[in-house]
């Protein structure tokens, strides 16, 4: 005989999945709908206690009127709605997925190609190992200092009777001290070639390649030893005749950042250091800020060169970064906090570096070809002639680094040109009226000056604009003054206003600023084999200069700006207007087409940022279709109008055609380092709405429904955005500091220009499809590995812990905190994690079990009925109660088991995020094993055992048992305030994230026992 069919007015069926949750207001909306009288005979009398509800009568059911059969039609469709929601969930979180891995793959892999060329020795490289003494030996036992040689002169270095100029080279994070070998060994060709009337000696040390951008605690270590370093090196030079008393540093990513910590030391003196160029180097804040030891010093260091600027203003320092091709270490973080030092600090990125013009990624920065010439080339330049080291003239270390670094005017550095020049020679005067002039030169014998009149031009245009394709060093622009004759004796150079291009040198020179110059000179010297052209010409700046207006941040690259230049000239300057924040990303298209087919120089097109030192430049033939990529490496400051322009060096006689489409990718470039505490502010929303569900309805629901349900921006940006609102009021400011409460990460990314007020919603739905599709993926491995154990061990009865706390328990709760204590709180964490790991699939495994044994039971009632299916009505009802009577126990005892499961997948969810947090330390403390057994300092050894005592405890704890708890709605609201707590401080201090767990876990713990 078949089951009874249920009765209408009961709700909907109980017979559900794992992942499903019923609907308590469902069955209250069936009640509330009025039936017919027809509807209302077909309802049953309530049975006895003690029986079972007989069937229905089918003549009822057949009979049912259109009121019945409407509200099962609003119980089909709101089934049919509640089928579609799991997949239009799925599709907007993998929407919010793929947006995600769009700006990974624009950090990641869209960058320009790798311009620079590998450096090469000619002889076998040697790291001559120099004698420590014992103490510091005793006390770094891991650190190591060498001296770099090749071939002759390592040899001749070996007895350390050392003449040359001191460099000292601090390899950064994971770095090797071998890392020095190319400025090493393009400084020793650059000796050899002035036959070593000047030498560099460059030393290196070895940090033992500690991963010191994830773990903290040993920069404090690395920054004396340091110290140690340079009075070792100094002491080698003593009763020398030209011997050093300073040393220049030369630090790559982290090594930049200890060697400006060695002025934070009480002991130095800051004398001791003249130079500090700094390649790739996180000046501002750490790329990870994982552990409280990296953020703290930081900020000393960061302090210490604010406030004591003054005392540190004969240290020159350059901050080279290496563009967009480092997606390690953005170049925003590695420059050089404005507050210090203005005259004697430099920022500039590799790409706008003349001669290199190149990005590099966060390795090759160290062995760029270009990079490292322009490095080498600075350091000889500094190098004064009397002392034969290091020159202690601040203003002409930064003329230097000025010449190499920023604007080349493609001459040989000169400390104080001389004001006026003699041109002489046996040379051919002509003068040039025309306002456009062009010149090519091939195989010319005779010498020619042309020489071209202002005063016919001061009136039409404004500036005037050369260029000569010779890259030569020579002189080769004048400025003649008061010369009434077709001939000029005496001129002062211009030369030194030009600026070297890849293919060109180019000088503009605004005539209101030289009222004083009558005539200009261009020198044409004799030529033999040399082809070059000159080209000239004199312009109005307002006809050479475009106004493109960017495209709004919310086009989403759907509309685009266009204009379309018909050259008659030599320069353009295309004006980005509006485009001045580090949020907005475009592609910049620029078409260009010439009428004739001539053989054409290249085109040069040059995207200036006039605030910073970030300039990039593309070399493109003709005609071309040239893509240019538009991002800031830092906003624009407030009190900056200046705009952004694409600077076009073009043909005469060609059509360019330029757009500008918006791009994806800045977001997870300035912030991609924020997104775990989005992801666990998620997390950590979900569990507590799961207690209240639990609380309500007695289920717990699954952990991505749940997550659907919970996960809200507006839980969580509103109370953030109005704290950063009225920080700016001094007012609100005194309270808050008076309670002791620590600044929003939000105001300190404001004063970074770092923020805009839809980034932190922005990166919430980002940490919300994050969190749905790793919870998404966790059920799937926990599936798989509760699959193959189910397959290979085959449980039958299924064990149930009653105590929260077993002997063996304790003993491993107390051997883990022992562990934690005296070795790595992140080790302890790892261990108790896997432990955790293995009772969450072992409970999967279990409840597979559990239904696996009630479906077998449910069959065989089914086959038992059907082969007595002769029997009466009554017999048959008397069985079906029965039946129902033994299986309501192995069936609540599922349900338990099912929302045990699901709470302890969610909180297994969690500590999977504090254990990665944790993991660096536990890498560093494995690699260094070999010295210490003890990590010191350990930035977990406290949560550690915290966190072991909870987790063991969590391990055999059981859901059912927080229903009596008077905790427990405490436990279900907490998650919401934390939550928003941790957006609030742990973006730019992530090692607070797992305090927030902790305590919430804390409690779900208390639940267990109060």
């Amino acid at each position: 005989m078949a089951p009874a069919p249920r009765d209408m007015a009961d709700g909907p069926s109980p017979a559900r999945g794992i992942g499903s949750r019923p609907n308590p207001d469902l069955p209250k909306m069936a009640a509330a709908l009025p039936l017919p009288p027809a509807a209302r005979s077909c309802r049953q009398p309530a049975p006895p206690p003690g029986r079972c509800r007989s069937p229905p009568r089918r003549a009822c059911v057949r009979g049912e009127p259109a009121a019945g059969r409407g509200l099962r039609s609003l119980r089909a469709a709101m089934g049919r709605a509640g089928r579609w929601l799991p997949a239009v969930v799925a599709l907007f979180y993998g929407a919010l997925a793929a947006l995600v891995l769009l700006g990974v793959r624009d950090v990641l892999f869209l960058y320009e190609e790798n311009r620079c060329s590998m450096t090469y020795m000619y002889e076998y490289p040697e790291y001559l190992k120099i004698k420590l003494p014992k103490k510091t030996a005793r006390r770094y036992p891991a650190y190591e200092l060498y001296l770099y040689g090749e071939g002759n002169y390592a040899e001749e270095n070996k007895n350390l009777l050392l003449t040359g100029i001191p460099v000292l080279f601090l390899p950064g994070n994971a770095g090797s001290y071998k890392q020095v070998r190319s400025l090493g060994s393009i400084a020793l060709r650059k000796a050899e070639d002035i036959d070593f009337k000047y030498h560099f000696n460059f030393f290196s040390v070895n940090f033992n390649e500690e991963l010191v951008a994830l773990y903290g605690g040993s920069l404090q270590r690395q920054t004396k030893f340091v110290h140690e370093c340079i009075k070792v090196i100094l002491k080698l030079y003593r009763d020398r005749e030209f011997a050093p008393t300073s040393v220049a540093i030369v630090g790559h990513s982290m090594g930049g950042l200890v060697a400006r910590a060695l002025l934070t030391l009480k002991n130095f003196k800051p004398e001791l250091i003249n130079l500090l160029i700094t390649q790739a180097t996180p000046h501002v804040a750490p790329v990870m800020p994982l552990d409280k030891y990296l953020t703290d010093f930081y900020t000393a260091v960061n302090d210490h060169w604010i406030l004591k600027a003054q005392d540190l203003r004969n240290l020159t320092t350059l901050s080279v970064a290496g563009g967009f091709r480092d997606y390690q270490v953005r170049s925003g973080l590695a420059f050089l906090p404005r507050l210090s030092q203005h005259g004697s600090a430099l920022s500039v990125v590799s790409s706008a570096v003349p001669r290199a013009w190149a990005s590099t990624d966060h390795l090759s920065v160290v062995w760029c070809k270009e990079l490292i010439l322009a490095t080498i080339r600075a350091f000889f330049d500094l190098i004064d002639e009397d002392t034969r080291q290091i020159t202690e003239d601040p203003k002409k270390r930064m003329s230097v680094l000025n010449h190499h670094f920023v604007r080349h005017p493609a001459k040989i550095f000169e400390e104080s040109p001389e004001a006026f020049t003699e041109l002489t020679g046996a040379f051919t005067w002509i003068t040039v009226k025309a306002s456009k002039w062009t010149y090519s030169v091939y195989n010319d014998s005779d010498g020619k000056y042309f020489t071209f009149p202002l005063a016919s031009h001061r009136k039409s245009s404004s500036h005037v604009y050369c260029e000569n394709s010779m890259l030569d060093t020579s002189s080769w622009i004048y400025g003649c003054m008061n010369s009434n004759s077709s001939m000029c004796l005496e001129a002062t150079d211009l030369s030194w206003r030009a600026e070297l291009l890849p293919t060109t040198k180019v000088v503009i020179l605004k005539l209101q600023d030289y009222p004083s110059l009558s005539h200009i000179v261009i020198q044409v010297p004799p030529t033999a084999g040399n082809k070059y052209t000159l080209d000239c010409e004199f312009f109005q700046e307002d006809s050479r200069t475009v106004q493109l207006p960017v495209t709004h941040l919310f086009s989403f690259g759907l509309s685009s700006s266009k204009i379309v230049l018909n050259s008659t000239g030599l320069l353009y300057n295309v004006q980005l207007q509006h485009f001045n924040q580090i949020y907005q990303a475009f592609k910049i298209h620029v078409e260009s087409h010439c009428q004739s087919l001539k053989e054409r120089k290249p085109n040069v097109y040059r995207l200036h940022i006039p605030w910073s030192h970030e300039d990039s430049i593309i070399v493109a033939k003709v005609p071309s279709l040239t893509e240019i990529s538009a991002k800031l490496h830092i906003a624009r400051p407030q009190n900056d109008s200046r705009v952004p322009e694409l600077n076009i060096y073009s043909s005469s006689d060609c059509q360019y055609e330029t757009s500008l489409t918006q791009i994806l990718g800045q977001i997870i470039r300035f912030h991609a380092g924020a997104l775990p505490a989005y992801v666990v502010s998620n997390i950590l929303l979900t569990y507590g709405g799961q207690l209240s569900t639990w609380i309500s309805t007695g289920q717990c629901p699954d952990f991505t429904l749940e997550l659907v349900r919970t996960a809200k921006p507006y839980k969580v940006e509103p109370l953030i955005s109005v704290v950063v609102f009225l920080q700016g009021f001094n007012w609100f400011r005194e309270i808050w500091e008076s309670l002791s409460l620590p600044e929003v990460d939000a105001a300190a990314l404001s004063s970074q220009d770092t923020w805009f007020p839809l980034v932190s919603l922005i990166l919430f739905l980002f940490g919300t499809g994050i969190a749905y599709w790793s919870g998404v993926f966790f059920s799937l491995s926990l599936r798989l590995f509760s699959s193959l154990w189910f397959t290979l061990i085959r449980p039958t009865a299924p064990r149930r812990d009653t105590k929260l706390l077993t002997p063996r328990g304790l003993c491993g709760v107390l051997s883990l905190a022992l562990v934690s204590w005296t070795t790595c709180g992140a080790f302890a964490i790892v261990i108790i994690y896997l432990q955790y790991w293995f009772k969450v699939i072992k409970l999967h495994v279990n409840v597979r079990a559990e239904q696996n044994m009630i479906n077998g039971d449910s069959d065989g009632s089914k086959e038992t009925s059907q082969n007595s299916s002769n029997d009466t009505v009554k017999n048959q009802s008397s069985i079906d109660c029965t039946s129902k009577a033994t299986q309501s126990l192995p069936n609540s005892t599922t349900a338990e088991a099912v929302n045990n499961l699901k709470m302890h997948v969610t909180i297994l969810n969690l500590f999977t995020w504090i254990m990665l947090l944790n993991l660096p330390s536990l890498i560093y403390w494995l690699k260094n094993l070999r010295y210490s057994v003890s990590l010191d300092p350990d930035p977990c050894r406290s949560t550690a055992v915290i966190l072991v005592c909870i987790l063991e405890l969590l391990i055999n704890s059981n859901i059912s048992e927080l229903k009596s708890s008077k905790l427990l709605k405490i436990a279900a609201k907490v998650p919401l305030p934390l939550s928003v707590a941790m957006v609030a401080f742990g973006q730019l201090h992530l090692y607070k994230v797992p305090h927030f767990v902790t305590f919430s876990l804390l409690l779900h713990v208390l639940c267990c026992i109060v």
